[in-house]
């Protein structure tokens, strides 16, 4: 079957969309008046939501930016007349993961200023293997217990995501090795500036049990 380019194109839409929603932001200043991208960080996303407003306002937040990942991946398509574990069905699967997390990099909704995209990543690695994104997320479990640096952790669960697919699982797609390689370089690029202060010793730690008021 060939690939359905309209409908393609109108659901990776939707999946930028609901990446879009700035949860953070939204979150922020419904419940606490406060604009997270004005403190800490000044990142959109749901470390700088643990650091600024503590964790009654991160774990929704965290919970948000996974789904904006996971839904999109699991519901729309299913509307496609593409047959599962096709190669167009895998085809459509990465292009909404993809999707959804620069909607979450660029939102239009919030200016297109942005989280670095972790949680969203996440949510669409859920999908599309969740064997998978349960080593990512055991790595970076470890890798935060031991350091509490986030930015690491992110780093070191993203680098586990191809070596999962690609050796532990052994996938034969194509598809999906190059979609794990091409997620990893993205949480790459969005860290570029925490590799540097991780390499000068200038990250901060993350404080989960509440507000650190630091500014990384």
């Amino acid at each position: 079957m060939d690939f359905p380019w309209v409908y393609g194109i109108s659901a990776m839409i939707l999946a930028y969309l609901c990446g879009s929603i700035p949860t953070s932001v939204w979150w922020g200043r419904a419940f606490f008046g406060i604009d997270v991208r004005d403190h800490g960080s000044r990142n959109a996303g749901a470390t700088n939501t643990f650091r600024v407003l503590g964790p009654k306002a991160g774990m929704p937040v965290l919970a948000i930016d996974i789904l904006k990942g996971f839904v999109p991946v699991r519901v729309l398509p299913n509307f496609s007349e593409l047959q599962p574990d096709t190669a167009p069905w895998m085809w459509l699967r990465v292009g909404l993961v993809i999707a959804a997390v620069l909607g979450h990099l660029y939102p239009v909704l919030a200016g297109f200023r942005g989280g670095k995209g972790v949680a969203t990543s996440l949510g669409g690695v859920l999908a599309v293997h969740p064997g998978a994104a349960a080593i990512c997320v055991a790595v970076f479990a470890l890798v935060f217990f031991l350091s509490r640096y986030v930015s690491l952790s992110s780093l070191l669960a993203a680098a586990a995501f191809p070596i999962a697919v690609g050796l532990i699982y052994q996938e034969a797609s194509p598809v999906k090795v190059g979609f794990a390689v091409v997620l990893c370089l993205m949480v790459v690029f969005t860290h570029r500036e925490n590799i540097g202060r991780l390499i000068r010793g200038e990250e901060n730690r993350l404080n989960l049990a509440g507000r650190s008021g630091t500014t990384p």
